[in-house]
């Protein structure tokens, strides 16, 4: 699978902290995790604010309608990413996909161990976005 250049992000006392999606991924074939089902209402981050968390980054209609095409293209063979504690790391348009089609489960892999982020302290925007 050929991924573009993204990042999870969280905020901490440390500083942003940013994993790199596609090291997520390739740490995950690497310790072998197995997909299984998980239920849509133990994703907390789908009952809170995700997309739309930086300064003047507003849910306008035409940003709305920019995740809507990436939900409807979004392909739901493909599992999730959960932290050891069961946060999401990737896959919020799959997830959401899968709600708005009225199931009530997501194929997701779990780490045992949260990884250690790729990057802490940089803004969003000066993270490397070029492949």
């Amino acid at each position: 699978m050929n991924i573009r250049p993204q990042y999870h992000l969280r905020p901490s006392p440390r500083g942003l902290l940013a994993w790199d999606v596609r090291q997520l991924i390739a740490l995950a074939a690497a310790q072998g995790l197995q997909p299984h089902w998980v239920r849509l209402d133990e994703i907390a981050e789908l009952d809170q604010r995700y997309w739309f968390g930086e300064p003047g980054d507003e849910p306008t209609p035409r940003a709305i309608a920019e995740h809507l095409k990436l939900v409807q293209a979004a392909d739901t063979d493909y599992p999730i990413l959960l932290d050891a504690q069961g946060r999401l790391m990737d896959g919020m348009h799959r997830a959401v996909k899968r709600l708005s089609q009225g199931h009530d489960e997501v194929w997701a892999l779990r780490f045992a161990t949260t990884p250690e982020p790729d990057f802490v302290g940089i803004a969003a925007d000066a993270l490397p976005y070029a492949d």
